[in-house]
């Protein structure tokens, strides 16, 4: 309790979930507060009629745009880290209760997974789909994440799975699952909060690297990475286009960093 009462109390804990939820929220209340509709011609292209952003590449409202972009990128940031980290979590502990020949091949093709760079990773899975559905950019982003929490959680479970409450545990007869449960998982909670708060950062911005390089799950429809390809070729005539869903990534990835920056601090005095 102690512990929690400091993390509720940590600046940067409150700045930066003050951050991300409001982001969260714009993405969430964003297609309520749009003063037009998503696909509503406002003016001409690349102008500042409509709202104070002005229009995009085809005369849409750019404010509008990018209140209706944020949910379905969100969505799928957040279900895409959750799965990396589930896959991620489990490969990991695994490998460091398991230990020996296990852990080694385990973590031998961990390694190899690490080399392949994501992005261009997605370029040929996502050429070979040609349209991809959301389900598939979430299924790919939350994978691609798997090796790298994989091995932050074996770093972590390694500090545990040879200290004597575990040993006291496999002595009475405790089942693996429960050892694993009950006596690994309380001590993994904050540092992989702080790995789960990077991935999101990094979800969020792969999501959309993807959508910029025309493989958004609906091509018509708004998306913050997609807005930054369509309106760049008018950035000097009209930045907002690709300016304003920038700003909004920027500010979320600022506000899932703090989060994790603190965590990862209140992990590493509580292991010393």
């Amino acid at each position: 309790m102690n512990r929690l009462a400091g993390l509720a109390r940590d600046p940067k804990i409150v700045i930066g979930s003050a951050i991300t939820l409001l982001v969260v929220l714009l993405g969430v209340l964003g297609p309520l507060l749009a003063p037009h509709g998503e696909f509503d011609i406002v003016g001409r292209p690349f102008t500042h009629e409509g709202s104070f952003l002005g229009t995009d590449y085809l005369g849409q409202d750019v404010l509008s745009r990018v209140l209706y972009g944020g949910r379905s990128i969100l969505l799928m940031s957040i279900l895409a880290t959750a799965l990396g980290m589930v896959v991620g979590v489990t490969y990991g502990v695994l490998a460091a209760y398991a230990g020996g020949w296990v852990d080694e091949l385990l973590m031998r093709t961990n390694d190899v997974l690490l080399a392949f760079p994501q992005i261009l990773v997605a370029l040929l899975v996502l050429s070979a789909v040609r349209q991809p559905s959301w389900w598939v950019i979430v299924l790919f982003v939350g994978l691609a994440h798997a090796p790298r929490v994989a091995r932050v959680a074996r770093g972590v479970a390694l500090t545990y799975v040879r200290r004597d409450f575990v040993a006291a545990a496999q002595a009475v007869g405790e089942k693996r699952w429960r050892i694993v449960a009950t006596e690994l998982g309380p001590n993994l909670v904050v540092p992989l909060l702080a790995e789960a708060g990077l991935r999101l950062t990094y979800s969020i911005g792969l999501i959309a690297g993807i959508g910029f390089l025309g493989f958004a799950a609906d091509p018509g429809a708004a998306d913050w990475g997609q807005m930054t390809n369509e309106n760049r070729l008018g950035l000097l005539v009209q930045p907002w286009g690709v300016l304003a869903p920038v700003l909004v990534i920027a500010l979320f990835t600022i506000g899932t960093n703090l989060i994790a920056d603190a965590l990862g601090s209140h992990a590493a005095q509580g292991d010393s």
